[in-house]
């Protein structure tokens, strides 16, 4: 058993999780579209910079070139960008919950698109799956959430698969952290333009302010992104996936700690059934892989 793989695996999703949480604080204070981007230059320049330090080279690959484009915009600049401006209306956990879904839309885009077949072990759990969904949702949005902003975390959480898609092409070769630096300076440029077109400059600057930037710059945004490139590259996208299945309990579980945003019976039932699908999807492309 890798523990190394194990231990990077949680650790990312705990790290991944938690970005809803400070999301959340940083849209309370700041125009979204515009923290983003400045956080994603920021963070691009450091890792491209860091990179290069280390010897590691922008002359990628054109399969990695694509990949990593493919993978700024469509993770960094889509689904981070619809999240961020969802999250001025829709809590923390809500916006986790929809984003751990993804691993889901990943198996259903592969069996559709790419002909990978499913166990009635991957069926159960991608039913499972989305019933945990419907669970979630409908209680929510008896209880008043915005509509506006969970259609946008769903658009979020599709362009989020797609990206997924494209690590696999962008993993290989090495060059981990100058990928990781180029698509998310990939990212700040696609988000300066709406940034710039719909949004003022107005900050409430606050000491809560400040730290979820800096922590979201470095943990859930540098970090996290090299430690599941790693972890990719490690053990391969079916069996790192396999890690998302935390993210459910990790989003919820720290919006409720530091948000204090409430959970009822029926979020907590969905964020199970959820948990074990994703599970029992990834463990069957697991079986069917021979990983």
């Amino acid at each position: 058993m890798d523990f190394r793989a194990i231990l990077a695996g949680v650790v990312f999703a705990l790290m991944w999780a938690s970005a809803f949480t400070s999301a959340r604080i940083i849209v309370t204070y700041a125009p979204p579209l515009t923290a983003l981007a400045i956080r994603f230059l920021i963070s691009g320049l450091a890792g491209v910079l860091i990179a290069r330090a280390l010897g590691q080279s922008w002359h990628l690959t054109r399969t990695q070139w694509i990949a990593t484009i493919v993978f700024g915009l469509c993770q960094n600049g889509l689904y981070l960008g619809l999240n961020f401006v969802a999250m001025q209306s829709v809590e923390a956990s809500l916006a986790a919950i929809i984003a751990s879904t993804m691993p889901l839309l990943v198996a259903v885009a592969t069996w559709a698109a790419m002909g990978d077949r499913l166990s009635v072990l991957g069926i159960a759990g991608l039913l499972a799956g989305f019933v945990g969904v419907a669970l979630i949702m409908g209680a929510r949005l008896q209880g008043g959430a915005d509509l506006y902003g969970v259609v946008l975390c769903v658009l979020g959480v599709i362009s989020l698969a797609a990206a997924t898609l494209a690590v696999r092409g962008a993993s290989s070769g090495g060059n981990f952290l100058m990928i990781v630096g180029l698509q998310m300076l990939i990212g700040s440029a696609a988000l300066w333009v709406p940034a710039l077109a719909f949004e003022t400059f107005e900050v409430t600057w606050t000491w809560q302010l400040i730290a979820a930037f800096i922590y979201t710059m470095i943990v859930p945004g540098l970090v996290a992104t090299l430690v599941w490139f790693w972890l990719v590259n490690r053990i391969g996208a079916v069996r790192a996936a396999v890690y998302h299945f935390l993210t459910p309990f990790f989003g919820v579980a720290t919006a409720a700690v530091l948000l204090g945003e409430a959970l009822g019976p029926l979020d907590i039932l969905g964020v199970t059934v959820i948990a074990f699908g994703i599970l029992a999807v990834q463990l069957s492309k697991q079986k069917a892989t021979g990983s």
